[in-house]
Formats: structure tokens, C-alpha cells, sequence
């Protein structure tokens, strides 16, 4: 099986569909389809930020079901299972997060407590044919957590995925890892704003990039906001590299995209 593998996309219709329609896929009873049987594997984050939250998940949902793709959980499916749950604070920067998603489906609507519910049948991680999809950072720890909490179709257990809102549980740091990253707190009182403009005092990383070796060269951030990182050295207990954070079996290719 050959795979398409796409990235975040936010809510992003038009951008989703052009994209389906360059790689080959064509609709065909309901659902986007490649005529030369290519799979499309989606990375997560289907929702929030963009104008078309709702077009995007059933687009998703129909290929899943017509078996033309596949999808994981992102963070931002995670969080929204947490907000709808009311086990993530529902704070006004929480809202600020999920502000189009929340407006275009009506909080705590039908519609909202039905695309939650489904959003916890996507599995966080997916082995396919020599290949390790995740969200973020394939931390094998992590992977094996989450493993033991997925029955066969990949669903993770009800009450492991309520804990993971609970900070410091193993499902909180297995679902942190593998959905968000590696974070590192800056300290110094170092601060940067993210896209919703709150101030963070930890960055994610580039794990994988062993020649990052200061908080400005690992931070995953928009380039605007690299200056605002201190460029001072990492602490000497953060060592990046693929071979040195995730464990990665030679016969495998793993795909973790932010």
C-alpha cells in the first residue's frame, strides 16, 4: 500500500481539497477516492483556526469510512475531547483555542457532543506497513502506554483517555508526548507569545535535531517568534536526537509531524 501522508489542516477546506485533487483523489459514492488505490493518511489537528471545521471532519470521516484514509489523534482533537468532556478548564484562553471550531459547531450542541465522541475513536498513533505515523514525537515509552490502553481497532479505553486530563498521570504524559512534543521550560523568566497570543515558559523542540543545541535552535516556533527565545545553551539533561529520545527500529521509517 502506497500512503499519502497529510499534515494539520486546521480547518482548512479549500486548502484540503486542492490538495486531495493535485494528488489524484477524485469523489466518487461520497467519498474521495485515488483511483490508484493510494491511501491518505491525515496526521491529526483537522480542526480549529480555519472556516470550514465541519467540511473538513466529513470529508475525513467519509474516506475513513469508504476505507480511502486514515487519521490519528492531534492535540487539538485531544484538547477538544477535554473541553467538551469539561475535564479541560473551560478558561478564556481555552475558548480562544477552539474559538471557529466551538462557533461553527455551537458549544455543547448535538453536533459538538457528537464530532467529541468521535474524535475518541481516532488512535494516537498508527503502524502501517514499515512505516510510524504519530503527531508529534514518537517517544517509544510513551507509544507502549498508550498501546495497552487500545483495544483492536486502535480505540483507547475510556478511562485511560478521562485521566489523561489529569496532569502527571501516565495518560496525561503518554497523550502529552506523543500528541504535543517535547517540551522544555526556558526559566530565566524567558517567555514567548504563541499564535493566540498567551505567553509560554516552555517550548517544544525539535527532537530530532541532535545539532540544536540552544533554547532559539531547538524551539518549534514561527520564525517571528524566534528572536523572542533566549539563545542561551539547552540544560546539559536535554539531548536531542533521534537515537538518543525515540526509539526507532531500522526496519521502520517514523513519520511525527507538529
Amino acid at each position: 500500500m502506497n500512503y499519502d501522508i497529510i499534515g494539520d489542516i486546521h480547518g482548512q477546506i479549500e486548502k484540503l481539497e486542492a490538495l486531495l485533487q493535485k494528488l489524484g483523489y477524485r469523489i466518487k459514492d461520497g467519498a474521495y477516492r485515488n483511483p490508484e488505490g493510494r491511501m491518505a493518511v491525515f496526521l491529526g489537528d483537522l480542526v480549529d483556526r480555519g472556516p470550514g471545521q465541519v467540511e473538513v471532519i466529513n470529508i475525513v470521516r467519509n474516506m475513513i469510512e469508504a476505507g480511502s484514509g486514515r487519521s490519528i489523534l492531534g492535540n487539538h482533537e485531544w484538547n477538544a475531547i477535554g473541553f467538551e468532556s469539561q475535564l479541560r478548564p473551560r478558561t478564556d484562553n481555552k475558548r480562544r483555542e477552539h474559538k471557529e471550531f466551538l462557533e461553527q459547531v455551537g458549544e455543547d450542541s448535538a453536533l459538538h457532543k457528537e464530532l467529541a465522541g468521535w474524535f475518541k475513536t481516532l488512535p494516537p498513533f498508527l503502524e502501517l506497513d514499515g512505516i510510524r505515523i504519530c503527531h508529534a514525537w514518537w517517544k517509544q515509552e510513551s507509544i507502549e502506554v498508550i498501546r495497552t490502553a487500545m483495544n483492536g481497532d486502535g480505540i483507547l479505553d475510556e478511562e485511560f483517555l478521562m485521566t489523561s486530563f489529569t496532569k502527571q498521570t501516565p495518560s496525561w504524559r503518554a497523550l502529552e508526548d506523543v500528541t504535543k512534543g517535547y517540551e522544555v521550560g526556558m526559566g530565566n523568566g524567558a517567555s514567548f507569545l504563541d499564535h493566540n497570543g498567551i505567553p509560554r515558559k516552555e517550548i517544544r523542540v525539535r527532537w530530532w535535531d541532535e545539532s540544536a543545541d540552544t533554547y532559539r535552535k531547538a524551539a518549534l516556533v514561527p520564525e517571528s517568534e524566534r528572536g523572542r527565545i533566549p539563545d542561551l545553551p539547552l540544560p546539559p539533561d536535554v539531548v536531542l536526537g533521534a537515537n538518543r529520545i525515540s526509539t526507532v527500529s531500522p526496519t521502520h521509517e517514523t513519520k511525527c509531524y507538529r
